[in-house]
C-alpha cells in the first residue's frame, strides 16, 4: 500500500505537467510573459533591485542562465540595469513600469484560470488549499537554504 507521500508525489507530479496554465514556448494561452520572465519578475518585485549573483543564488542558477533570462527581459522592457542603490559595485535589475504592468497581467490571467478551476470550492477550501501549498513551499525552501521571500 502507498503512503500519503506517494499520494503527494503523483499529484505534485501530475500539477506539474498540466498545461492549462502553460501552453506552448512556456507561455500560458493568452498569457504575456514566458514562465521564467513571470518568476524573475515576481521574484524582483517582492524582494527589489537585484544583482545577477544575488538572483543566482535566489533561484539556485548559473551566472550563465540568469545573464540569458535577465538581457531577455531587457530587451523585451521588462527590466532595467541600475547602479546598486546601497552603494555596492554590481549593478542590479529592476522592473520597468512595462515589466510591472504585464506582471499584473499575467497575474490577474493565472488568477482567473485558478478561478475556473477551482469554480466549485469554498472560500474555506481555497484558503486551506492556499495554506498547505505555502506550507509545502516553505518546507522545500527550508531544506533547499533559499526562501522565497512573500509580500
Amino acid at each position: 500500500m502507498d503512503s500519503p507521500a506517494h499520494e503527494v508525489e503523483y499529484e505534485q507530479m501530475l500539477l506539474s505537467r498540466h498545461t492549462f496554465l502553460n501552453k506552448g514556448g512556456g507561455r500560458r494561452k493568452d498569457g504575456v510573459l514566458e514562465r521564467s520572465a513571470y518568476i524573475l519578475l515576481s521574484r524582483i518585485r517582492v524582494q527589489g533591485p537585484m544583482s545577477i549573483g544575488e538572483l543566482s543564488e535566489a533561484f539556485g542558477l548559473d551566472a550563465s542562465t540568469l545573464n540569458r533570462q535577465t538581457a531577455a527581459a531587457m530587451r523585451a522592457g521588462l527590466v532595467e540595469r541600475i547602479p546598486d542603490p546601497d552603494g555596492g559595485m554590481a549593478r542590479k535589475f529592476r522592473l520597468t513600469d512595462k515589466g510591472g504592468r504585464l506582471l499584473d497581467e499575467e497575474r490577474e490571467g493565472i488568477v482567473h484560470a485558478l478561478g475556473r478551476v477551482m469554480a466549485d470550492w469554498s472560500d474555506e477550501d481555497i484558503a486551506a488549499f492556499a495554506s498547505y501549498l505555502k506550507r509545502f513551499n516553505t518546507g522545500i525552501e527550508r531544506i533547499g537554504g533559499r526562501p522565497w521571500p512573500r509580500p
